[in-house]
């Protein structure tokens, strides 16, 4: 009943939401990244957000949270506060990153570091090194999030997968509170969308994971393979991406429409089509992940199903 109730309660807000920035005239604007070709609302996200906190708080005070990751899921208040004001006025890069660098140190210390870093033939156990890995990595999640929330529906479903294989893996409460979070929104986002989540929800997504990660490695050091095939389809699409781009020597802060999903939308594949062929992918990634014992065999199969997939798409939108 608890999780109806929040699946009933993102939904309502995210309407609520909607009509408010139609009424303000508060839409995401056209421009040179944008894969949609009207202004629509944006700013959906905060029904995602209020409904994960009150949620947060609500396992908190029952005791079905571990209290470490639940105030360092919290620090993601101050995150979606901050992209919610950005959403809104468009702060400088300079706020952005220092405060995706406060939550991090806080998501970090709240969690007490990240214990070890499992490379299959060797292990990093220097704190120094490994906290600097991680807060490193819980920047990069929070903006590669970003980067791909830029179709109707896909930043949403890629959450809501996640949540749905960590539940099925790992357990915990959070994972269905999660679900219901984002799925009150998505049936606003799904193609075609009637309102957009915005830098306040994807950022908090992205955010969300990296902590999950790490909360996760620290319990058994494998685990941290496990999200990261798990999170494959994101992180290799925005890394590749990214190396592609400093290849050819453009500038990495100009906007871009060169991403693998973006790419497909242009070969002329609706947005509905595109989330589908990514959750295709992510089963593909999860059922790797659960038939197969040896995490490094897990990464070498993963990476080479992403790698084909990336060609497949590259044939038929060419990366220029």
């Amino acid at each position: 009943m608890l999780y109806i109730s929040l699946f009933l309660l993102s939904f309502f807000l995210t309407y609520l939401i909607k009509e408010h920035a139609i009424k303000n005239a508060l839409f995401a604007e056209v421009n040179e990244r944008s894969s949609h070709t009207v202004p629509t609302p944006h700013g959906g996200g905060i029904a995602i957000a209020i409904t994960w906190f009150l949620g947060l708080v609500y396992l908190y005070i029952f005791k079905d949270i571990e209290a470490k990751l639940f105030y360092a899921l919290m620090a993601g208040v101050i995150i979606s506060f901050v992209s919610y004001l950005d959403d809104l006025y468009e702060l400088s890069p300079k706020v952005r990153l220092l405060t995706q660098a406060l939550v991090a140190f806080l998501g970090l210390y709240q969690l007490g570091g990240f214990k070890e870093l499992d490379f299959f033939f060797f292990t990093i156990e220097n704190q120094f090194f490994t906290n600097i890995f991680a807060f490193l990595m819980i920047i990069w999640f929070i903006n590669l999030y970003n980067f791909l929330d830029g179709i109707d529906g896909y930043a949403g479903s890629e959450a809501i997968f996640l949540a749905f294989a960590g539940y099925i893996l790992f357990g915990g409460t959070h994972f269905l509170l999660l679900i219901a979070a984002v799925a009150g929104f998505l049936f606003w986002n799904w193609h075609k969308a009637k309102i957009f989540m915005g830098d306040v929800g994807s950022t908090l997504l992205g955010y969300n994971i990296a902590i999950l990660t790490i909360y996760y490695a620290n319990q058994d050091a494998q685990n941290f393979w496990i999200w990261i095939i798990l999170f494959g389809l994101f992180w290799f699409d925005a890394t590749l991406t990214l190396l592609r781009r400093k290849k050819n020597g453009e500038k990495l802060s100009q906007a871009h429409k060169k991403h693998a999903y973006q790419r497909l939308t242009q070969a002329g594949w609706p947005h509905d089509k595109v989330v589908l062929f990514g959750l295709g992918i992510n089963v593909l990634l999860f059922t790797i992940a659960i038939i197969i014992n040896s995490p490094l065999s897990i990464f070498l199969i993963a990476l080479g199903l992403l790698y084909v997939i990336m060609r497949f798409i590259d044939k038929k939108k060419a990366f220029k």
